[in-house]
């Protein structure tokens, strides 16, 4: 009975002992020793929910088998530290990324999307997009891309292997959209496979218009898996 008592209050301690928060503060600047607000701290490859204040500071209470901290941003990289219990942790940022294991959710108009010349983001459009990330799960089981495409793009609509962007193909003659398929301009897409695709963008009105009258019925942009882009 006595050793029973001092095994249940030691697991007790324990229970108590891993439930127990700690508090962490720190500072997160990048190289010209300024200050760096809205970074997101990162636990365990997990989102925290705390951002870094104006001056740079952050306050943050964790368990104590937390293994790793790291502090994310969009713009000037990430950093990771291993976590053995400090009460501060000071980061710099230097444009590196750091293997955090996270993946920031964006809002959509952060979202950024494949132009053909490059990304923007989707806030910074003029005109209504639409976009598929085909690395998302809910696209593995497609094996036809026209299918793939087929109500999952607002304003597109697809009739066999016939697409036409809606609010285009009534004002100019043709209906047919420009196909892009990383960057050069292609008869037909009839061959890609779905697997191989990385996302597809579609542009109409101005954000078309950088290829010329070819884009007038809108433009289909296809991204392949392995493309630096």
């Amino acid at each position: 009975m006595l050793i029973l008592m001092v095994l249940m209050a030691g697991s007790h301690a324990e229970g108590q002992k891993r439930g127990k928060r700690l508090t962490v503060t720190g500072t997160v600047i990048d190289t010209a020793m300024s200050p760096v607000s809205g970074a997101l701290i990162v636990i365990d490859g997990q989102d925290s929910g705390i951002t870094t204040r104006n001056n740079g500071t952050f306050r943050i209470k964790i368990r104590p088998d937390v293994r790793s901290v790291g502090v994310y941003t969009s713009n000037i990289g990430s950093a990771l530290t291993l976590f053995e219990g400090q009460s501060k942790i000071d980061f710099v940022l230097d444009g590196t990324e750091a293997l955090l294991n996270f993946k920031p959710e964006l809002s959509e108009g952060e979202m950024q999307i494949d132009v053909g010349y490059g990304t923007i983001k989707r806030k910074n459009l003029t005109t209504d997009v639409g976009y598929i990330d085909a690395q998302d799960d809910a696209y593995a089981s497609y094996t036809n891309i026209y299918d793939m495409i087929q109500g999952r793009v607002p304003g597109v609509q697809v009739n066999g292997t016939k697409i036409t962007i809606r609010g285009i193909g009534s004002i100019n003659s043709g209906t047919d959209p420009l196909l892009v398929v990383d960057g050069v301009v292609v008869s037909s897409i009839d061959n890609i496979n779905p697997r191989e695709v990385k996302s597809i963008s579609v542009l109409k009105g101005s954000d078309a218009s950088i290829y010329g009258t070819r884009g007038a019925n809108g433009v289909i942009l296809i991204t392949l898996r392995g493309t630096n882009r």
